[in-house]
């Protein structure tokens, strides 16, 4: 059961944040531009805020368990949607998407996530008022999925699935992007652009997320007030975040072990729901099971929290993590090689050159302190990191300039 909302604050809450969608919507496609760290930040904290400021507004006229339930609710589902950004960078970096116009695949790709999630949210909470051994299917679900997040390699990740290859081979497609257009004009033939592909393999990793999602926050809450807002406020700000956290994402090696961990929680949890209010015949007799304990919101909240603080600080400390984000922005320095702007100077490309060469030396050295996989620069570049450092002018002193391969 939960404590009925006035009316007026639930659709006073979703036309102010129908407001604020729309004018994140305009402003990306008035200025597709790459954001500052100063902007991203700026537009981060304000979401955040914002999402506070509404659980206040939860704690006074829904009380104090409504408010909790949305605290935790919505963190659980901001770190989820952080986890996916990592999806995100992938595909992004495996599209060779312009940064120029990658707001824009976000803002797109929020959208459908929105849609998807608002669809499961009404499906889950028609299910859960009408069936409540549904729980035990969710808490199974989700401790499935946390044992596939926790030996998850990510290495699978870049990987085309058999849409996309298919979608290749029967629509007409140009290799190259022309803006943010989805077709483009190729020799007097109207053809689609590979953004139509990004957008495509977008929409197939939010339908996924959703899946675990969902049912994630049904085991924090069966308000499906609290559940839409939640998600919405995780998504708000998930753009600017993308380009806040930038190279930092590869850092949080253990971000996935502790997500896996919380969705183990909640799986747990969605059990012993399920078994103290059991209604299936051949369980107890059909019988609720007293001994099942009832997990307080609180502690959910609580250790959630903790989870997080503990996965994201043993990651930033660890030096699997330095090194991973070393080899990240070597792959990044490379790709920014690779595909120069048309109107790239002979100077910016030897800065590029000469920061493509620095990329390449830290990320050696952080390899000899972990082990971690380097892209070979003959192969992606055509050139060793000699010839770089050779045509960029830069002054060698660093033992690791002969491994250049």
């Amino acid at each position: 059961m939960h404590t009925q909302l006035p009316a007026w604050f639930e659709i006073g809450s979703f036309v102010v944040l129908g407001c604020i969608l729309l004018f994140d919507l305009i402003m990306v496609a008035k200025r597709p531009h790459e954001p500052s760290m100063k902007e991203a930040g700026t537009w981060v904290g304000i979401y955040v805020a914002l999402a506070l400021v509404f659980a206040g507004l939860m704690f006074v006229f829904a009380g104090a368990e409504q408010g909790t339930q949305f605290v935790a609710g919505w963190i659980t589902e901001y770190s989820l949607s952080i986890d996916n950004l990592f999806v995100f960078i992938v595909i992004m970096a495996r599209f060779s998407v312009p940064r120029k116009y990658q707001q824009e695949v976000l803002m797109v790709g929020i959208i459908i996530a929105l849609v998807l999630r608002g669809v499961f949210i009404l499906l889950g909470a028609t299910i859960i008022a009408n069936f409540s051994w549904v729980f035990y299917l969710f808490g199974v679900f989700l401790l499935w999925t946390a044992y596939q997040q926790a030996k998850d390699d990510g290495e699978d990740e870049a990987e085309e699935n058999g849409l996309i290859r298919r979608l290749r081979t029967v629509v007409p497609m140009t290799e190259h992007y022309d803006g943010n257009k989805l077709r483009t004009t190729v020799a007097g033939k109207r053809v689609f652009t590979p953004m139509l592909v990004v957008f495509v393999t977008i929409g197939v990793t939010d339908l996924m997320f959703a899946f675990d999602s969902i049912p994630a926050i049904f085991g924090l809450t069966q308000s499906p007030f609290i559940v839409f807002t939640a998600n919405i406020f995780a998504l708000m700000g998930l753009r600017q975040l993308y380009f806040l956290l930038g190279g930092l994402m590869e850092r949080l090696i253990y971000l996935k072990h502790g997500l896996s961990l919380i969705l183990a929680f909640i799986g747990v949890k969605l059990i012993l729901h399920a078994m103290h209010e059991n209604e299936v015949p051949f369980i107890n007799g059909g019988e609720h099971i007293a001994w099942a304990p009832e997990i307080p919101t609180f502690v959910s909240l609580g250790v959630i929290v903790a989870i997080i603080a503990v996965a994201t600080i043993a990651s930033m400390l660890s030096p699997k993590g330095r090194s991973a984000h070393a080899a990240a922005e070597l792959h990044r320095a490379i790709e920014t090689y690779r595909n120069p702007g048309e109107d790239t100077s002979t100077g910016q490309m030897r800065a590029v050159q000469a920061d493509l060469v620095l990329k390449y030396h830290a990320a050696a050295a952080a390899a000899e302190r972990s082990s971690v996989e380097l892209p070979d620069l003959a192969e992606h570049t055509g050139k060793s990191v000699e010839e770089h450092r050779a045509e960029s002018g830069t002054a060698s002193s660093n033992p690791h300039r002969a491994a250049g391969r």
